[in-house]
């Protein structure tokens, strides 16, 4: 649109403010001709930086990670420098190395990381045009390395059109917008007089008002006047005052009729170029060459201004033109382009075209596809592998195959986020089942598959019943396993519902018969069973064989450590399945994982940590797409804000973690939510509340969760405290129950401080010593602390105010250290009423509780020695990232290098 913007100052603003701060995305969105692609050039020629382009292309759209390789064409060889891990997910993904284990996230990291070290030379500049076109892979890694810009020197720019997609599968983008509007009448006349200064004022008037605004309207329609009308001769449909269509359809009618009347060798090669975009002329010419045409037949659309052609091939003066082109072309026409684009192009683009040239099924071609999808899963491009599957169905001979490759395309696309496409193949998969004979197998694949439509919408006894009818249906004896796992799991995780115990016992009864592996799942639904009853378990109940297991019942026995009071081994299963995700860059699965590390962390006692577990897997659950983890991880990390007392920031993670995880379908994050109240409560000393939150917890639909089970020890608290012995008798010997049955000293050392504020002082001082014998043997410092406080009260009371010194002096120091302030602050009020001075207790003696949870993790990891660029790798951040986080904590921690923060630490 030429190096002059009109009308835009407003927008050019914003953009300048951008980068000047030198770090950040933006988006652009608005109609087509809007003047998208002009602000981004705009962009490009302002900043004093290393600028990288890539426009999105329709004919790409289904091949993985496509703009992404032409994005970062020019700086591959910088690849090196990446981290291993990330650089082989790279050089996979763009089909530059072999095939690793990873997925589309670890690509997107590793293409943040890559844009940081280009940094470090000179700043850096994308701008990605056209991303309506772009393909799921090459935008879920553009996306994901645009969330995670913090004050590295990198600027991405985005432009899309409006109105492109709609529906569930629409890629939320979750970045900053920037929305130009039509040009105001002032800037559509000074653009259109600087595009055709020789039209009368009449004429101008009238395209005026036909453009509304559009730029690219004040740039086209007076092309498309004849040399009559451009003297002022009446202007005829669809320049007339009455046409209704939308400017942009005007624009393109323009385009197509210029098109029409090229010579036909000009369009053939106009054609070839719409349906592929090829960066090497001398395949191109290949492809054209076909058709009766060559390089220079493109001249005549060159002077025309529809296209230009170049060393990196050819390229469009807009979209539209594109659209246009395949609008003038016949059927016939297109299917001899694509015949000779598949002599031109790669194996892969090659069965593409073949299968847009078939005129019906294809079994030979229906395989290629699919060896084709085979090799885009290798690359971590699910997307891809959808579409190339789905096409591979269409052109099934055998109804059978058509099925199982209909029900491939459908898992594949819930793999890559595409929930809505998911369900129509899964419909197409269910006709085609109606007259076909598919295996058990397929059968089973595709009951799972609308299971997780089913989790995907809230609706997990749906899914839960899918997965029985899955496992019935299923050959395969580990498919059955894991779908009747996953049945038990999903039951028990449900909200409380009418159906919820015969589905567990379901769940239990469909195990098969044998050893190993199927007494592992028959234990563990056993014990979910249980639980869904209601019924405290006993430590037999979740007795787990130690055979090597699949990822799933890795994930759910790690869990069941809770119920087994199992803190400490569920910490050693959590950080073994964090780093295994870590170490094979699964991203998608590292939510879970890191949801499973945090709840262990706080349960051992290491409450920072799980902060700023939590905090990152809330982070990066985001930028994934899994609300229903994210909500789990901040009911964890709301727990955590209540033991600090910071009430505000409590509820509002409570409300956060019962929105992203709908507390009507699911319990796990809304019983976190309930729970962190009880001990907001508690901590406030609001002890009616602490009892009325738990009696009623006990009757709702979180009832069922085994954390409510590590609640009776505050139940009995708060009732002492309020004179209601008996209430605390109440919950005293379910309590006894299942500690005694999982013989945890932990647990066990918990035990003893509830009975021992339920004993009379005769006994009380003997229970608590035993207490904290006990937790001797397994420290949890949070615990540990909350049954030295109530001792050293007792011991207060009972005027014993020497004894309870040391035991309150210990209390509140260890809450200092965990951040527990409102449990410090009682500590440290008892400790004044022993006669004990407790001068300036301002709660510093853990130097890094200043920190935020971010730095907490950098800083822990700098002191083993790890480099930025390694301490990046495992937590997702770029090595600037991690230099700027550790300039923050240095000045708060009152050091500056890491060899004094190693002696600080220690």
């Amino acid at each position: 649109m030429g190096s002059i913007l009109f009308g835009r100052q407003a927008e050019q603003s914003v953009i300048d403010e951008l980068l000047q701060g030198g770090s950040g995305a933006l988006v652009v969105r608005g109609e087509a001709g809007v003047g998208k692609s002009a602000l981004l050039e705009y962009a490009g020629a302002a900043a004093r930086a290393r600028v990288l382009r890539v426009a999105g292309v329709e004919s790409e759209a289904d091949l993985p990670f496509a703009a992404l390789h032409r994005l970062l064409r020019p700086v591959l060889d910088e690849v090196e420098a990446l981290p291993q891990q990330q650089a082989n997910a790279l050089r996979a993904a763009l089909g530059l190395g072999d095939v690793v284990h990873g997925d589309r996230f670890l690509v997107g990291l590793a293409t943040l990381g890559l844009l940081v070290e280009l940094s470090a030379a000179s700043p850096v500049v994308c701008l990605v045009d056209d991303t309506q076109w772009l393909d799921g892979e090459s935008s879920d890694a553009l996306q994901f390395a645009a969330r995670r810009l913090h004050a590295e020197p990198v600027i991405m720019l985005f432009a899309s059109r409006n109105g492109w997609c709609s529906g569930d599968d629409c890629p939320a983008w979750d970045l900053p917008e920037l929305r130009p509007g039509c040009l105001n009448d002032e800037a559509a006349r000074t653009l259109l007089h600087d595009q055709a200064s020789d039209l009368p004022p009449a004429v101008r008037d009238q395209i005026v008002a036909e453009a509304m605004g559009n730029p690219l309207a004040l740039i086209e329609l007076p092309r498309m006047l004849t040399a009559e009308q451009r003297r002022g001769a009446l202007v005829l449909p669809p320049f007339s005052p009455g046409a209704a269509q939308p400017v942009t359809d005007r624009v393109l009618m323009g385009f197509r009729a210029r098109i029409a009347a090229l010579p036909e060798a000009t369009r053939s090669c106009l054609l070839v170029s719409a349906l592929e975009h090829i960066d090497e002329l001398d395949v191109l010419a290949h492809a054209i060459g076909l058709l009766g045409a060559s390089l220079e037949d493109f001249a005549v659309a060159e002077r025309a201004g529809l296209v230009g052609v170049g060393p990196d091939g050819v390229t469009f003066r807009h979209p539209l033109v594109r659209t246009a082109v395949l609008l003038a072309c016949d059927i016939a026409a297109r299917m001899d382009a694509h015949r000779a684009l598949a002599a031109a192009v790669d194996a892969d683009r090659r069965a593409w075209h073949l299968a847009a040239a078939a005129l019906g099924p294809d079994e030979e071609l229906a395989e290629q596809l699919e060896t084709v999808a085979l090799r885009a899963r290798q690359r971590g491009g699910q997307a891809a592998v959808s579409a190339t599957y789905a096409r591979a169905a269409e052109l099934s001979t055998e109804p059978g195959e058509a099925v199982r490759r209909w029900t491939a395309a459908a898992e594949a696309a819930t793999e890559a986020g595409l929930w809505q496409r998911a369900g129509e193949l899964v419909d197409r998969a269910r006709r085609q089942a109606e007259a076909a004979t598919p295996t058990g197998d397929v059968l089973a694949q595709l009951a799972y598959v609308r299971a997780k439509l089913e989790l995907r919408s809230d609706r997990p006894l749906a899914a839960v019943r899918l997965m029985h009818e899955g496992a019935e249906a299923a050959d395969d004896m580990l498919a059955r396993l894991s779908l009747v796992a996953l049945g038990g799991y999903y039951t028990w995780a449900s909200a409380a519902h009418p159906d919820q115990l015969a589905l567990a016992r379901r769940s239990e009864e469909m195990c098969p018969e044998g050893e190993g592996l199927p007494t592992t799942v028959r234990a563990a639904n056993r014990a979910l069973r249980i639980l869904v009853e209601g019924t405290p378990a006993t430590a037999a109940d979740f007795v787990i064989p130690a055979d090597h297991l699949p990822p799933e019942l890795r994930y759910l026995i790690a869990f069941q450590d809770l119920a087994r009071a199992g803190a400490h081994s569920m910490f050693e299963r959590a950080t073994g399945l964090v780093e295994e995700c870590r170490a094979e860059g699964r991203l998608g699965r590292m939510p879970q994982a890191m949801t499973l590390l945090a709840i262990a962390q706080l349960f051992n006692g290491r409450h920072q940590s799980a902060r700023a577990t939590a905090t990152t897997g809330m982070a990066l659950a985001s930028d994934v797409g899994q609300p229903m983890w994210r909500g789990y991880l901040a009911g964890v990390h709301a727990w955590l804000s209540a033991v600090s007392g910071a009430e505000a920031e409590c509820i509002s993670l409570t409300e956060q973690a019962i929105r992203d995880a709908d507390h009507r379908a699911w319990m796990p994050a809304a019983c976190w939510a309930e729970y962190s109240r009880v001990i907001l409560d508690l901590g406030w000393g609001r002890y009616d509340s602490v009892l009325d939150r738990v009696d009623q917890a006990m009757t709702g639909p979180t009832r069922h969760a085994f954390l409510w089970w590590y609640s009776w020890p505050d139940y009995i608290e708060a009732a002492v405290r309020l004179g209601d012995s008996q209430r605390g008798h109440d919950r005293l010997k379910p309590l006894a129950d299942w500690v005694e049955g999982t013989g945890q000293a932990a647990a066990l050392a918990i035990l003893h401080r509830a009975r021992a504020l339920l004993a009379p002082d005769s006994a009380a001082g003997e229970l608590f010593e035993r207490s904290l014998a006990l937790h001797a043997e397994h420290r949890q410092p949070y615990d540990e602390a909350r049954t030295r406080l109530v001792y050293g009260e007792w011991l207060r009371r009972n005027r014993r105010r020497v004894d309870a010194r040391p035991q309150l002096q210990a209390a509140m120091e260890t809450f200092d250290r965990l951040g527990a302030a409102v449990w410090s602050d009682r500590a440290a009020a008892e400790l004044r009423a022993t006669g004990h001075t407790v001068p300036n207790h301002s709660r510093v003696s853990d130097p890094l509780i200043v920190l935020t949870p971010q730095e907490l993790q950098v800083v822990r990891l700098a002191v083993t020695g790890a480099s930025n660029r390694q301490i990046g790798a495992q937590l997702f951040l770029s090595p600037r990232t991690v230099a700027y986080h550790l300039y923050k904590a240095f000045p708060k921690l009152g050091i500056t290098s890491r060899a004094e923060l190693a002696r600080l630490v220690s």
